[in-house]
């Protein structure tokens, strides 16, 4: 009988175990990895890349805009294709409506390229649309590749002109036996569109190794959840910090729960989210939030720039996670979406000291004492919007009350610290009045909401007969094989 490991391995193992089953990738070896921050190191990195490119060139990514930086993209694929270079494009259909039209992509089709759109409306499938690919993933050779947050869009750049900062995102380019991995992935989403993807010939040897770096490559399908049960998992193995970055956090009960265990025990836990979104309703969600978390030690900040977009991790100095998943339902349960989680403390260290400088660019928020709530809220509102015109009360409570604004303000100004009132009455008041705008609509003027149902209802009953005729389709052809030869 063989001697038991000691206790230290055991845990070790363990824990490698089930991080291994809670993502659905195993840990692989031999990887380099580098850390890419903002857009303007990625498109250079990926264009050089593309450029160089010499037998396969696999991009994936949610938004593709006909502007500057996607033309330039599109010219370097099309030189690539016109050399003899496989070529691969999936681009989600969501996502880039409105950014380009179909006709954006005839000079890479007529060069020998092959592009996708992912799941446009179809019948039979009503409610498909919900579904994303949400990926930022570009594989060159099978030899490099990157994932990230970036899409193709000059946005990512900001705007000098106008004084627009570029937006803050991160990525990480990839070598040794983890791009195989991203090319599985780009495979497998490219065959639930259509034909798969021709299998290239295997490297002789294997996949090489490239540096001493060991991670896990996460390429989440709809309903595979594997980022969620990481990302509880690596909140309640956290044992001195986890510092989180987040472009569209909508924290769920049980992810709040995890964070705030975390937090009661005494890790420190930090979390930093945009102080203004491209899409001010989740930023509105984002802080509906930030109670739970602030009462349970967690400490929240907020990104003073133009737009915090990254999506990352780091933990206890020795993991981190990099990608494009947001911690929110509809990355974690919903879309396609491809992350990498490193164990390596080297490049932890890099990712927590640019953390670090991240802070110095972002205002904190804090709670403010109980007695204090209602004119800390008035202080947080006269910071998001100008003042409203109020009606003339008692002088004592108006000194006092423009006292506190005074002392809030310039507190936050000296501490980079916003403080939190006890209670949000906005989102509360908005929703009170949408309502009460939507029940005089249906009562003055029924049909306003009456037609748009009943589109809704024709759709929806169209899917269903198409749905139906598919499925019945389908089995008279496993009950009559014969028959429909």
């Amino acid at each position: 009988m063989s001697p038991m490991p000691p206790a230290s391995t055991s845990a070790r193992l363990l824990a490698e175990q089930a991080l291994s089953r809670a993502a659905g990738a195993p840990l692989l070896g031999g990887n380099a990895a580098e850390l890419l921050i903002d857009a303007e190191a990625h498109f250079t990195a990926w264009l050089a890349a593309i450029r160089g490119a010499q037998r396969r060139v696999l991009l994936e990514n949610y938004i593709i805009r006909d502007d500057a930086v996607g033309r330039s993209f599109l010219e370097a694929l099309v030189e690539c294709a016109r050399r003899g270079v496989f070529v691969a494009v999936i681009y989600d259909w969501l996502g880039c409506r409105g950014q380009l039209r179909n006709s954006f992509w005839e000079p890479l089709r007529k060069a020998g390229g092959q592009v996708r759109a992912y799941n446009p409306p179809r019948f039979g499938q009503p409610f498909g649309w919900i579904s994303r690919d949400h990926r930022k993933q570009l594989v060159v050779d099978g030899r490099l590749g990157f994932l990230s947050g970036v899409c193709l869009s000059e946005k990512w750049l900001g705007d000098p002109r106008r004084g627009v900062a570029p937006w803050r995102d991160t990525g990480v380019a990839l070598r040794g036996p983890a791009v195989a991995e991203l090319e599985s992935a780009f495979a497998e989403s490219w065959s639930s569109i259509g034909t798969p993807l021709p299998t290239p010939p295997p490297p002789p040897g294997g996949a090489a190794a490239e540096g001493g770096v060991a991670l896990r490559v996460i390429a989440t399908q709809p309903a595979t959840a594997g980022m969620y049960r990481l990302d509880q998992l690596i909140a309640s193995m956290a044992r001195r910090s986890l510092w989180l970055t987040d472009a569209y956090f909508v924290g769920v009960a049980t992810y709040t729960q995890a964070l705030a265990a975390a937090a009661h025990d005494g890790v420190d836990v930090r979390l930093l989210v945009p102080g203004s979104s491209d899409i001010p309703a989740v930023a509105s969600m984002s802080r509906a939030g930030y109670r739970p978390l602030l009462k349970a030690g967690i400490r929240v900040f907020e990104w003073n720039g133009s737009m915090l977009h990254a999506k990352s991790a780091v933990a206890d100095g020795r993991w981190a996670r990099v990608g494009s998943s947001n911690l929110n339902l509809a990355s974690w349960l919903s879309n396609r979406e491809i992350d990498v989680a490193v164990e390596d403390a080297g490049f932890a260290a890099l990712l927590a000291a640019q953390y670090e400088r991240d802070l110095e660019n972002a205002t904190e928020i804090v709670l403010a004492p109980r007695r204090w709530a209602r004119q800390s809220e008035q202080v947080c509102s006269s910071m998001a919007r100008p003042p409203r015109q109020r009606r003339p009360g008692g002088s004592s409570g108006r000194t006092a009350a423009g006292a506190l604004r005074i002392a809030n303000t310039v507190g936050a100004a000296l501490t980079d610290r916003r403080v939190l009132g006890d209670t949000s009455v906005s989102p509360l008041l908005t929703t009170a009045l949408v309502l009460a705008l939507l029940a005089i609509v249906a009562l003055l003027w029924p049909l306003v909401l009456g037609l748009p149902l009943a589109v809704v209802a024709v759709w929806l009953s169209l899917n269903f007969v198409a749905r139906a005729w598919q499925l019945r389709r389908r089995r008279r052809r496993h009950e009559y094989p014969a028959a429909e030869d």
